[in-house]
């Protein structure tokens, strides 16, 4: 096993053909920052150049696998320009990116909350396992913001994409996820680190070559029927989303500063409330 030192946000161990990249800021819930973004960057290119590696495997610390783009750093930034969200955008979309793009299979092991950003993680590896106690979801629309990698409606149809999306719903169950087509297995929590590391290994033991080539092969059939197209666009209308703001996005933010962020969500599930 090795070990790469130089890591904060995240940590990066190899195993038996498996390069285990876990998100490490357990303190904030795994939440997504500068940091991790750049150290996920590097971990890929580490596994990616690494003869040794066949399989990518990626985890979460603490209790949970991610609640998303950290919310306090985007509030931090104040004032930003559309030119300037549509950098901070397209870096966060071209991460989520290398996992799906990435020439070797990817394995995401899901547990507690796995949401917004962390769940588009989640959903651009190539297989997902998760614990049947965690919670998926896209909350954006909730605070008045967008999806940045829209791939959910390719995995799941537009009905259940819509749903989810739509509703903000962050409570989607491991169980109702695997129901259509998110994930892969749902085992008990005890079991997760073991089942996804089965198939981890699974993959890892076949032959590299036809694993990586045929991982290509699906992934150009989304190619063809317009996918890469299809998610552009709707990264276009995210950085205008973002770019306007909005009243709820400046309550939540204005909530997050005075009272905190646990003020602010629950502000944000009061209203959701009323909704219902």
């Amino acid at each position: 096993m090795t070990d790469a030192p130089a890591f904060t946000a995240i940590t990066y161990d190899t195993c038996n053909r498996i390069a285990e990249i876990s998100l490490n800021r357990p303190e904030v819930l795994n939440a997504i920052n500068g940091t991790m973004l750049t150290e996920l960057d590097r971990a890929l290119d580490l596994a990616e150049a690494d003869p040794e590696v066949n399989v990518i495997l990626l985890s979460g610390h603490g209790r949970a696998f991610s609640a998303g783009f950290d919310l306090k750093e985007s509030a931090a930034r104040g004032e930003v320009t559309l030119a300037q969200w549509r950098h901070f955008l397209q870096v966060d979309f071209d991460l989520i990116m290398r996992f799906w793009d990435c020439p070797k299979p990817t394995v995401a092991s899901v547990h507690g909350h796995c949401l917004g950003g962390g769940f588009e993680l989640a959903m651009a590896c190539d297989l997902t396992v998760a614990s049947d106690t965690a919670m998926l979801g896209e909350p954006e629309v909730k605070f008045g913001s967008g999806v940045v990698a829209l791939l959910l409606p390719w995995l799941t149809g537009p009905k259940m994409a819509k749903e989810i999306v739509l509703t903000g719903l962050d409570k989607l169950t491991s169980q109702r996820a695997y129901e259509i087509g998110l994930l892969n297995r749902v085992v008990p929590h005890a079991e997760l680190e073991e089942a996804a590391l089965s198939l981890a290994s699974a993959m890892s033991s076949a032959a590299g070559a036809s694993v990586r080539m045929s991982k290509q092969a699906i992934n150009r059939s989304y190619e063809v029927m317009g996918m890469r197209a299809a998610l552009r666009q709707a990264l276009e209308l995210d950085i205008y989303i973002e770019a306007n703001g909005g009243p709820e996005r400046e309550a939540f933010n204005r909530i997050r500063k005075e009272e905190g962020l646990k003020a602010a969500i629950a502000w944000r599930e009061r209203r959701s409330a009323r909704t219902v």
